[in-house]
């Protein structure tokens, strides 16, 4: 019998309820017969390993304790004597005492676990949407230029060599940055090996190369920028990514056009407006969404505010508000 009350234990994992009846049963025979003076050890493992990997409705509990009231009665009435009986009683609220602790203990590390499990979850969902929003900015507005600059070059080969080898010079250099950019994230996202040597975020300081390129698209862009100097690492990788990724949008539907980018730091909230003067009425391409939805994604981030649409006189606007201060 006491073999019986231990043994079902060893598979308890496997059918955790199965094995909390039996053990329950074994164990109330046991002190009927008189064979255990502690009968609870046992069905106390089985009820937390019950809470630990079962999913039970709320109500299950009650359950549970009316389940051991009922067995316990039955062995105390099996048991004559008066001082006997207060002896057993003792055992039976003590045991249901026993019960409830490991049944509390089983749910809070379940429910533990449950929570870590979500925020690994989470955390992970999180990553891959910060690694498709680099991907996206590193890629896009490489091949952006690229395939505008490409264009150029197929009308200009026959009529004009000197400009259309200008035009391939602008798709080899910037095919190759793009490249360089690609293997440094690539090397972020190894698993193994030598560590790589990273080059540092791009920064508000470097925009001046953006407005650069999008000029060899065809794009005259005008930059002001105020303040930047004191912006914290990840505001001003999002400020370079969301002028990025309007100059990118500028390349592939405006061009060629005249495109005013705005950047302006108070110490609070950095405040970004890029504006061209391209056919901002038609209807941007609907695979064409994915750059913006980045940009509302990097400025959700801070709680931020994102307006884009077509301009009243013509033209596209993108304008974006970054609070990082201390009221933020």
């Amino acid at each position: 019998m006491v073999l019986g009350g231990i043994l079902p234990v060893a598979v308890r994992r496997r059918w955790p309820r199965r094995v909390f009846g039996v053990v329950l049963v074994l164990s109330t025979l046991s002190v009927l017969l008189g064979l255990l003076d502690a009968p609870f050890i046992a069905p106390a493992m089985a009820v937390y390993i019950l809470a630990l990997t079962e999913r039970r409705p709320s109500w299950e509990p009650t359950l549970v304790v009316g389940l051991l009231s009922s067995l316990g009665l039955v062995a105390v009435m099996a048991v004559s004597p008066v001082q006997a009986t207060l002896s057993v009683a003792g055992q039976l609220l003590l045991s249901i005492a026993v019960m409830g602790v490991t049944w509390t203990v089983g749910r809070a590390i379940r429910d533990r676990r449950a929570y870590l499990a979500r925020s690994t979850d989470r955390a992970v969902t999180e990553e891959r949407l910060r690694i498709a929003r680099e991907l996206h900015d590193v890629v896009a507005h490489s091949m952006g230029l690229i395939v505008v600059k490409a264009g150029v070059t197929n009308h200009l080969v026959d009529v004009q060599p000197a400009q259309a080898r200008d035009a391939l010079q602008v798709i080899e250099n910037t095919g190759r940055d793009a490249l360089t950019e690609m293997r440094h994230m690539l090397g972020v996202l190894r698993t193994g090996g030598s560590p790589i040597e990273l080059a540092p975020a791009p920064q508000p300081d470097t925009l001046s190369e953006l407005a650069d390129r999008a000029a060899m698209a065809g794009v005259q862009v005008s930059m002001e920028t105020h303040g930047l100097s004191r912006l914290p690492e990840g505001v001003g990788l999002s400020v370079y990514r969301i002028v990025q990724e309007a100059l990118t949008n500028v390349v592939k539907h405006a061009a060629p056009a005249a495109c005013q980018i705005v950047v302006d730091d108070n110490g609070k909230e950095v405040r970004i407006e890029v504006k061209d003067d391209g056919p901002g009425g038609s209807v941007l391409p609907r695979q064409a969404g994915h750059g913006l939805i980045g940009i509302r994604e990097r400025v959700a981030m801070y709680d931020g505010t994102f307006e884009a649409g077509p301009r009243p006189g013509g033209g596209f606007r993108v304008y974006a508000t970054l609070p990082y201060g201390e009221t933020s």
